[in-house]
């Protein structure tokens, strides 16, 4: 091909990587094994203008334009699950905080209320002649008025004794409170530079993303796509040809998992937006999530806690309403349907769509509700 082609298409990609392996901010949400920029490489676009009588890209061209934009939507899909995990810790913690500010609010109208009570004592006992209620007993010549007094005395000593600890423990619950609302306000305030950090990382590998494909002319564009669905249809007809299907123990789907499988199909043609659960555009594990909150379920928000925290079942075992978790991360996930068929919502400039459940690599399957 015409040298002015390739070597633009070979910038783009060198300054994409070079962008993308400085804007990410640290391990926390970089890819495990992110590809640097060479050291020749210059992040500067070429001085004179491209060769625009060039031949069309190769087929190699495209190739490693599909692997590296692979990579940069993967690691926008990491720092997604971050910001949603972010996101869910905040909603807990800032319910928790409002709970605590009412606990302290009801803890200083108690603490009012018992010193209120222990001024009304303190002014009955000056009433008395400022005499402790024990001298005043001491004084009664009537031996039935001293039987009496003495009951007296105790209660209140009993009483007064009460009171005092009840203050002591309202006043203690009370900085308590307040040392449990700083802590959380502290956690808050984390969960929000963690949201902050990871959009930044996902608007960066997005657009590095974007930036890449608008070098390519719109025939090389329908080429790029042609690529990606040929690499999707090979890795689904290797998954198959393992056999993982061919002695499956597949059951039937439960009422709820029918449920499920039925929202999330409803959703096709729905955008993908990261951070979105609904109803009108969803993240992967935003549509997961939402379709089996829709059967009556709740499961956790992200792809990672769906792993983690649902139960795990074989992949020759799985049944429709079953999710599947993908690559080592567990940073994507699917819907099983069925007949090797998988729902999901893919990545930015995707629709939800049906696709092959060993389409990408699988980590493995969990179950929600079992």
């Amino acid at each position: 091909m015409g040298s002015g082609k390739r070597s633009l298409l070979a910038v783009a990609v060198t300054v994409v990587c070079a962008v993308t392996v400085l804007a990410v901010p640290g391990t926390a949400f970089a890819s495990p094994s992110p590809t640097p920029a060479p050291k020749t490489a210059s992040p500067t676009a070429p001085t004179t203008a491209p060769d625009l009588t060039a031949p069309p890209a190769t087929n190699d061209d495209l190739e490693a334009v599909r692997e590296k934009l692979d990579e940069l939507y993967h690691d926008a899909a990491v720092a997604t699950d971050a910001y949603n995990a972010a996101e869910e810790q905040a909603k807990k913690q800032s319910a928790e905080l409002v709970e605590l500010a009412k606990k302290i609010v009801e803890g200083r109208e108690e603490l009012a209320d018992l010193k209120d009570r222990a001024g009304a004592a303190a002014r009955s006992q000056y009433r008395g002649g400022g005499l402790p209620d024990e001298a005043q007993l001491l004084l009664s010549d009537d031996p039935g008025d001293f039987l009496d007094g003495a009951g007296r005395v105790i209660q209140g000593q009993r009483a007064t004794n009460g009171l005092l600890g009840e203050m002591t423990r309202t006043q203690q619950d009370l900085e308590q409170y307040t040392r449990d609302a700083s802590a959380q306000w502290q956690k808050l305030e984390n969960n929000r530079k963690a949201r902050a950090t990871a959009q930044k990382t996902i608007e960066k590998q997005i657009a590095a993303a974007e930036k890449l494909e608008s070098t390519l002319e719109k025939e090389e564009k329908e080429r790029l796509a042609r690529l990606q669905e040929q690499a999707a249809q090979k890795a689904q007809t290797t998954w198959l040809g393992t056999g993982i299907l061919d002695d499956a123990t597949t059951g039937e789907a439960t009422a709820q998992g029918t449920r499920a499988v039925q929202y999330a199909t409803a959703q096709i043609g729905k955008p993908y937006v990261w951070g979105a659960e609904g109803p009108d555009t969803f993240d992967c594990s935003g549509l997961t999530s939402q379709a089996w909150a829709g059967a009556g379920v709740t499961i956790p928000r992200t792809s990672q806690e769906q792993w983690r925290q649902l139960k795990q079942v074989a992949v020759k075992d799985m049944r429709p309403g079953d999710l599947i978790i993908y690559f080592d991360d567990a940073s994507h996930v699917a819907m099983y349907v069925g007949d090797g068929t998988m729902v999901h919502a893919p990545r930015p400039g995707r629709t939800v769509t049906l696709a092959g459940a060993g389409s990408m690599p699988i980590l493995g399957v969990v179950r929600p509700g079992a």
